[in-house]
């Protein structure tokens, strides 16, 4: 067994272990999930999250996964003339010591490509990645097509 001085071993601690620390998913969560039923499998589906960041540094939301859906994307509800459409977000920055919530008419998880419906009554899971920080994987239960959010199931 080999050993080494007490003051590499720190230095290691130091350069190896906090940095580490400091870059996991510690600072961020994600609350309040729920999804809306779907009508059909060919039909997307919708989710909503609140992603709270404590860090002291933005955090860049850059996939998502579920296996329900063979595509997950943050989508935004915007007016084009008359027409109220869903179009790609890309990444969201949630800024540092702020929150970025998705609810319906605005910021939402689209699920694409679903494998087969989602029933009211189901949960299923939901996985974020950030540029900077872990991914978080959260239970999302699902509410009936029409809900505004899980109080209103």
């Amino acid at each position: 067994m080999r050993t080494y001085p007490i003051g590499l071993m720190s230095l290691f601690v130091l350069v190896f272990v906090i940095p580490a620390w400091g870059q996991d998913g510690a600072t961020i969560s994600v609350q309040q999930p729920w999804a809306r039923a779907s009508i059909l499998a060919s039909r997307p589906a919708a989710a909503y999250v609140t992603i709270l960041n404590k860090d002291d540094r933005p955090a860049t939301l850059v996939a998502l996964e579920t296996p329900v859906a063979g595509r997950a994307e943050v989508h935004r509800t915007v007016k084009q003339g008359d027409v109220m459409k869903m179009v790609p977000a890309g990444p969201i920055e949630v800024p540092a010591g702020g929150s970025v919530r998705m609810e319906p008419g605005g910021y939402h998880v689209m699920l694409m490509d679903l494998e087969r419906p989602i029933e009211k009554g189901e949960t299923f899971t939901l996985t974020l990645r950030f540029a900077n920080a872990s991914p978080i994987t959260v239970s999302v239960p699902v509410f009936g097509p029409g809900a505004r959010g899980p109080e209103d199931d």
